[in-house]
C-alpha cells in the first residue's frame, strides 16, 4: 500500500486513539446515520464517505485488527500474509518500535517467534495456522482453542411506514445478496440479528452474526415519546373554548376525537391503543398535543364577532400576574 493510500481510521470516525469500544460504536452510528445512502440518494460523495466509515468501523471494532493497525499502521493487512516485509529487507523501517528489517518476510518472523525451524516444525508445544489474506493469524492448541468468528454491525434506515407495517430489505454482503424481513414495530435503537452473515474466523472460516441497527427517518407529524407516539394537532380558538369533535391522523388512518371545552394550547389528550406496534402485538398510545392556531385573514363578519366577544368578555388570563414583583 502506498503511503498516500493510508487512511487514518481514527480520523475517519472523528475519535482519538484511546477511544473505547463504546465510543467507537457511538461515533460509527452517528456518522452512519448522517451519510447512509438511503438518506442521501444519488450523492456519490456521501456514498463514498459511508463506505469509508464502515471500513474504519470494521477494523477498529475488532480488537485484533485494531491492535495490528495500531502497531503496523498502513501495512497492518500485510502482516501474516507471508509476503515481503513492508519496504523490503534491509530498509530499517521501524513498525511500532519493532524492527522487521532483519527478516526477509513475515513468515521468517513468525518462524522465529514460534521457534520453528526452516521446515516449519516447531520447538514448542504451540502450533500456528496460516490464515486467509488480510489476517495475521494467531496461536492455537488444544488448550487455547481457535479465535472465534467475529460479529458485524451495520445501520439500516427505515421510513415510519416501513417500520410500522414491517418490510423486506435486500442488500449485498461482499458477493452475496441477503434478504431480510424486518418485523412490524421496529424503531430507532432496535437491533436485528442475522445469523451467519458476520465476519468469518480466519482459522475455521465460521462466520459470526450480523446485527442491523434500525434508524427511523424523521416523520412530518409523528414523533416518539418513550413507547408512545406524539402528534401535534392544530385547533381553532372557538374549538378550544367551546369544545369540538376533530379528525386526528393515526398510523392506520384518521379517527374522531372529542376535544373538551376550555382546553389550553400545549395540552395533551390520549388516544389509547392508537400508537406504535409492540412486540406482543399490542399498541402503545397516541398522545395528541393541541396547538391553538389563530386565523390570519378574517372576513369582516368574523372580525365583528371577535370584537363583540372581546368587548363582552370579562376573562383576564393575566390577572394573577398583575401584582407580580421581584
Amino acid at each position: 500500500m502506498a503511503a498516500t493510500d493510508f487512511k487514518d481510521y481514527y480520523q475517519v470516525l472523528g475519535i482519538n486513539k484511546n477511544a473505547s469500544a463504546d465510543e467507537i460504536k457511538q461515533a460509527y452510528r452517528k456518522l452512519a446515520r448522517k451519510y447512509h445512502p438511503d438518506l442521501n440518494p444519488g450523492d456519490k460523495t456521501a456514498e463514498a464517505r459511508f463506505k469509508e466509515i464502515n471500513e474504519a468501523q470494521e477494523v477498529l471494532s475488532d480488537p485484533e485488527k485494531r491492535r495490528k493497525y495500531d502497531q503496523y499502521g498502513q501495512y497492518w493487512q500485510q502482516v501474516g500474509q507471508g509476503g515481503a516485509a513492508p519496504g523490503g529487507a534491509g530498509t530499517g523501517v521501524d513498525f511500532g518500535g519493532f524492527d522487521f528489517s532483519q527478516y526477509g518476510n513475515f513468515e521468517e518472523f513468525i518462524n522465529e517467534m514460534l521457534g520453528r525451524t526452516a521446515g516449519g516444525r516447531t520447538r514448542s508445544s504451540y502450533s500456528y495456522r496460516t490464515t486467509a489474506p488480510g489476517g495475521f493469524g494467531g496461536f492455537a492448541d488444544s488448550g487455547y482453542g481457535d479465535v472465534p468468528a467475529q460479529d458485524s454491525e451495520a445501520a439500516i434506515a427505515l421510513s415510519f411506514s416501513e417500520a410500522f407495517h414491517g418490510t423486506q430489505k435486500q442488500f449485498r454482503i461482499g458477493n452475496e445478496t441477503v434478504k431480510v424481513r424486518i418485523p412490524a414495530g421496529a424503531k430507532t435503537g432496535s437491533r436485528l440479528r442475522i445469523k451467519g452473515k458476520g465476519q468469518p474466523s480466519p482459522f475455521s472460516g465460521q462466520r459470526g452474526d450480523l446485527y442491523l441497527n434500525i434508524e427511523l427517518q424523521p416523520h412530518s407529524l409523528f414523533k416518539f415519546q418513550g413507547d408512545n407516539l406524539v402528534a401535534e394537532i392544530p385547533i381553532t380558538p372557538e374549538e378550544a373554548v367551546l369544545g369540538a369533535e376533530i379528525a386526528v391522523p393515526t398510523p392506520e388512518g384518521k379517527v374522531t376525537m372529542k376535544v373538551p371545552p376550555g382546553v389550553n394550547s400545549g395540552q395533551s389528550l390520549r388516544l389509547k391503543g392508537k400508537g406504535w406496534r409492540k412486540p406482543n402485538r399490542q399498541r402503545s398510545d397516541l398522545m395528541v398535543k393541541l396547538k391553538i392556531v389563530t386565523p390570519k385573514n378574517l372576513s369582516q363578519t368574523e372580525r365583528e364577532y371577535y370584537q363583540k366577544i372581546q368587548q363582552a368578555s370579562s376573562y383576564n388570563p393575566r390577572q394573577s400576574l398583575e401584582n407580580l414583583r421581584l
